[in-house]
């Protein structure tokens, strides 16, 4: 496996294979049950209150009858000129320099909502209730991630906790990161493969050489946001 320098600061990707991709929702779930994001219920959802980090779009491609779904999960795609950080009044919507990510600070965040509606992928979720995780259940929560509470926006960070985990690893262990060490929980969690993550950096890792594929696109890369998620387009299928 190829291993990234000591002493350079990564720059995590994430390449989605349309091709690949059985619209399964293991992501969704694995997302879930990893960031501790509450299962709001039907009622809400159809409020448009729901709180996943991930939602998985249906498309369709071919013409009647030969019809066949396809599937683009979207994340926060982790811009590089982020276009919620700008407005967000106390700083909560922050770019990580050592990760390459953009990252929201909780405690900090007052529940404006100017992020979410500078997002053009509708990537950044409202918290609107406490959550009410009654005991046995709250033995299942991730002592790793923060539990928000009612009133801030929450979003895909890259299981983050598992960036800085892979990291503390390594560098107990005197080696650098290896390629595939770290791996968010959609990204384990995915039957069919579809995801995959890396270190953009560098040029060996099967992230950065599968974002060269002649298929790739970026959600509307028009906007100039510089997206560090990647698609590749199933077969005659257009992108974006």
């Amino acid at each position: 496996m190829a291993e990234v320098s000591k002493g350079i600061a990564e720059k995590w990707g994430l390449v989605v294979d349309q091709d690949r991709c059985t619209g399964c929702n293991a992501c969704v779930v694995a997302c879930s049950m990893e960031n501790n994001v509450p299962f709001t219920g039907e009622d809400n959802v159809a409020f448009g209150r729901g709180t996943y980090w991930i939602y998985n779009k249906r498309m369709w491609e071919g013409t009647y009858p030969e019809v066949a779904p396809a599937f683009q999960p979207v994340m926060c795609q982790q811009c590089g000129s982020a276009p919620c950080e700008p407005v967000c009044p106390t700083f909560a919507a922050v770019h990580s320099e050592e990760e390459q990510i953009n990252l929201q600070i909780y405690n900090r965040c007052i529940g404006t909502r100017y992020c979410a509606n500078n997002c053009p992928y509708h990537a950044r979720q409202f918290n609107f209730e406490d959550p009410n995780i009654p005991e046995p259940m709250n033995s299942y929560l991730n002592p790793d991630v923060t539990v928000r509470r009612r009133g801030v926006m929450e979003k895909c960070t890259f299981c983050v906790q598992r960036i800085v985990a892979g990291r503390q690893t390594a560098s107990a262990e005197d080696r650098p990161l290896r390629d595939g060490e770290v791996t968010p929980a959609c990204v384990a969690a995915c039957p069919s493969d579809a995801l995959v993550f890396g270190d953009l950096s560098d040029p060996n890792s099967r992230v950065s050489q599968m974002a060269q594929n002649e298929r790739q696109y970026k959600l509307m890369d028009e906007l100039g946001t510089r997206p560090k998620v990647t698609y590749l387009k199933g077969g005659g299928r257009n992108g974006g």
